[in-house]
C-alpha cells in the first residue's frame, strides 16, 4: 500500500494542469470575489468581513476540487483502462486503494489551503485574532476533505468515460452553490436556506467560519460531517465490492 500511495503522489504532482486548477483557482476566484471588499464591513448575521468569510469559503472550496475532482476522474479513467482490475490481482486490499487515493489528493489539498490563505493575508491584509486560528483552520479544513474524498471514490465507480465529468461537475457546482461556498446562505430565499443546513460542504464551511469568531466549530457541524462520511465511504465500499464482482 505504501508503494502506491508513492505513485499516486507523483502521479498527483506531475499533473501540472490539475495542480494549477485545484492550487492556484481558488485563490483567483477569492480575489475576484473579495477583490474589491472593505474588511470593516460584515456579512450579514455572521459578524464576519466578505474577505474573511470568503477565506475560508475559498480554501474549502479549493480543498473541494482537489479531492472531490481528482478522485472522481481519475478512478473512472483507470477502471476504464482496467489498471483497477490489474491492483486486484495484487495483495492490495480495497482499503488500501481508497487511501491511496485520499493520500494523493491531500496532497494537493493542503497547498491549495495555505496558498488562500497567504493571498488574504498579503492582498486584502486579513487578520485573525490568535495564530492558533490559522493552525485549526488549516487542521479542520484539511481534514474536513476527507469527507469529499470519499464521495470523489463514489463518483469514480458511479461513472465511466464521458460521464464522469458532468457527472461530477454537477455535484461539485451543486455542493458548492447550496453550501455557501460562493455566496452566503443569508442572501438565499428562506425555503432554499432550511435546504442549504443539511448540505456537508454548508457543515464544512461553517468549522471555518467558527474558528475565525474564535469559536469552536458547531457540534451540529461536525456530527453532519462525520454521517456524510460515513454514508459516502460506505456508498464507495459497496461500489467497490459491486465493481469487483463484475470484473
Amino acid at each position: 500500500m505504501n508503494t502506491l500511495v508513492k505513485l499516486e503522489i507523483k502521479r498527483t504532482l506531475r499533473n501540472k494542469k490539475f495542480m494549477f486548477f485545484s492550487v492556484l483557482y481558488p485563490s483567483a476566484l477569492y480575489l475576484l470575489i473579495a477583490g474589491g471588499a472593505k474588511t470593516s464591513e460584515t456579512i450579514g448575521d455572521t459578524h464576519l468581513s466578505l474577505p474573511v468569510l470568503f477565506m475560508v469559503s475559498m480554501a474549502s472550496f479549493g480543498a473541494l476540487t482537489a479531492v472531490l475532482m481528482g478522485n472522481s476522474e481519475r478512478i473512472a479513467k483507470e477502471r476504464e483502462k482496467g489498471w483497477v482490475r490489474q491492483l486486484r490481482l495484487t495483495s492490495l486490499p480495497g482499503r488500501g486503494y481508497v487511501a491511496a487515493k485520499i493520500a494523493s489528493a491531500a496532497v494537493v489539498t493542503l497547498p491549495s489551503i495555505i496558498v488562500v490563505f497567504l493571498v488574504a493575508v498579503a492582498v486584502k491584509g486579513v487578520r485573525l485574532d490568535a495564530a492558533w486560528q490559522w493552525i485549526a483552520l488549516t487542521v479542520a479544513i484539511w481534514a474536513g476533505s476527507i469527507v469529499f474524498a470519499a464521495l470523489g471514490v463514489a463518483i469514480g465507480y458511479v461513472a465511466i468515460g464521458d460521464a464522469v465529468r458532468p457527472i461530477t461537475m454537477i455535484v461539485y457546482f451543486g455542493l458548492s452553490v447550496l453550501g455557501g461556498l460562493w455566496m452566503p446562505t443569508a442572501t438565499f430565499p428562506q425555503w432554499l436556506q432550511n435546504i442549504a443546513e443539511w448540505m456537508p460542504t454548508h457543515a464544512y464551511a461553517g468549522l471555518g467560519q467558527a474558528i475565525e469568531l474564535g469559536d469552536a466549530p458547531h457540534t451540529k457541524d461536525i456530527v453532519l460531517l462525520v454521517v456524510y462520511l460515513v454514508l459516502f465511504a460506505g456508498a464507495a465500499a459497496w461500489l467497490y465490492r459491486k465493481d469487483t464482482r463484475k470484473a
